[in-house]
């Protein structure tokens, strides 16, 4: 691969994607000649166009910038015959997939922290990156989610310190060359994107080796992964004790957060900071979105809804145990969107086990990502979790009813999923003001 300093010009087809969109603006920061094209014109194509950056609707290669040392940036959803791509590639321009992109954006920093994992990728993330820039260090960074009020996704910083995820989904992760690589845990969730299970691992081995040095999560399974890695370090959240983090915080993040929290703490001592300012920092953290995010409470009530991202059987189970610690008492009913076909097909007992501990379970249709229906479907998820649980196949609206009109006073209401479940959100809040 070339280097950054080779193109004048980068040109993105997909601009207005989760991924592409902060890639493109810190590139337009970093003084780069940036354009892009969509199908769709979304909320980050919007605030492109107010720039006056050149943003096409639809794809056409009358798109691509004239200039020759143009890369050309494409998502996983552009086809090979996208009439852009195709005539980016006719041209002989360079054309990279948005992992390799962003490994070559990382590497117009002096320090690269990438984080990566099955799980707690996006909040590990967007600590390390909150630590760092109260600290004043003006890291860049590159966050999935949307952080809460107060941060934004993506800085360009001032060339020091890039922190970003690496996306061990599609394999990319094994581009970036890190000063710091970080491994939150290791499954086999999208070992069937990848190649399978022991292609999922050789990508993690090689990330690894890809890093100078390395911080994992201690599992037994990153213990003998990782175990070649001579400035590799096991952080044992067992092991770790906050003494500069409020209690009322430790008790509000519980599970997973509590050990995503120490380990952003862990990167920033690595990179020089005080253990002290690290945890300090993270009491004004506002969170990222669709996390354990508190979205309404009635206190007379005592009714709450709560959303988290949980799309994995290990992230379920973590959820109810941090819901349950939260609210001990409560009868808590769950909102649950299985995510993409493959999962559940793979994990569908696992799924079933963990939602028959709670009192009430609505089911509902699988947010395919625009895979093909499978085998397995959120009826069959619902008959397996047993009696508490109902398959819910209608409208946002009528689901939202029909949880309020069984509502009683003491019920936690947990939307939980990572695909388009949240649109139910708003609809819920709005009948229970009613």
């Amino acid at each position: 691969m070339r280097s950054i300093a080779d193109y004048t010009d980068i040109h993105f087809i997909g601009c207005g994607g989760a991924g592409m969109a902060p890639m493109m603006m810190i590139f337009h920061n970093k003084g780069f000649k940036v354009s892009g094209s969509d199908l769709i014109e979304n909320e980050s194509v919007a605030k492109m166009k107010s720039m006056d950056l050149p943003v096409f609707r639809g794809h056409a290669e009358s798109n691509l910038p004239d200039e020759e040392k143009t890369l050309v940036v494409h998502s996983s959803a552009i086809a090979d015959d996208n009439p852009e791509l195709a005539g980016a590639r006719m041209r002989n321009l360079d054309c990279v997939k948005r992992g390799e992109a962003l490994a070559l954006l990382a590497s117009s920093y002096k320090r690269t922290v990438s984080v990566s994992g099955s799980h707690g990728k996006t909040s590990v993330t967007a600590m390390i990156s909150f630590i760092l820039d109260k600290n004043g260090l003006g890291p860049g960074f590159m966050i999935g989610g949307k952080p809460g009020k107060g941060m934004e996704a993506f800085s360009a910083g001032n060339g020091d310190i890039f922190v970003t995820e690496a996306d061990e989904s599609d394999g990319s992760h094994v581009f970036l060359k890190s000063a710091i690589g970080v491994v939150t845990n290791v499954e086999d969730d999208h070992c069937w994107s990848v190649g399978g299970e022991e292609k999922l691992l050789d990508n993690f081995r090689n990330f690894a080796r890809n890093s100078e040095r390395l911080l994992y999560v201690k599992s037994p399974c990153t213990e003998e992964l990782f175990a070649f890695h001579e400035n590799g370090k096991a952080f044992d959240p067992a092991a770790y004790g906050f003494t500069a983090l409020s209690t009322s915080k430790v008790l509000e993040w519980q599970g997973f957060q509590l050990i995503n929290a120490g380990t952003a703490v862990e990167v920033s001592v690595m990179l020089g900071l005080k253990r002290a300012a690290a945890e300090k920092a993270l009491e004004s953290f506002p969170g990222v979105r669709r996390r354990m995010t508190l979205h309404y409470d009635d206190p007379a009530k005592k009714i709450t809804v709560m959303e988290d991202y949980a799309h994995h059987p290990t992230e379920l189970e973590n959820s109810i145990m941090s819901l349950r610690k939260r609210f001990p008492g409560r009868r808590l009913r769950i909102v649950f969107q299985p995510h993409r076909y493959a999962r559940l097909a793979r994990y569908i007992d696992k799924f079933a086990g963990q939602l028959s501990k709670v009192e009430e379970v609505f089911v509902t249709p699988v947010f395919a990502a625009w895979v093909n229906r499978e085998s397995v479907s959120s009826e069959d998820l619902a008959a397996r979790i047993g009696n508490n649980a109902s398959f819910s196949g209608g409208d946002w609206n009528s689901l939202a009813e029909k949880i309020v009109s069984s509502m009683r006073n003491d019920d936690v209401i947990a939307v939980i999923g990572a695909g388009d479940i949240d649109s139910v959100i708003p609809l819920l809040i709005e009948k229970l003001r009613q």
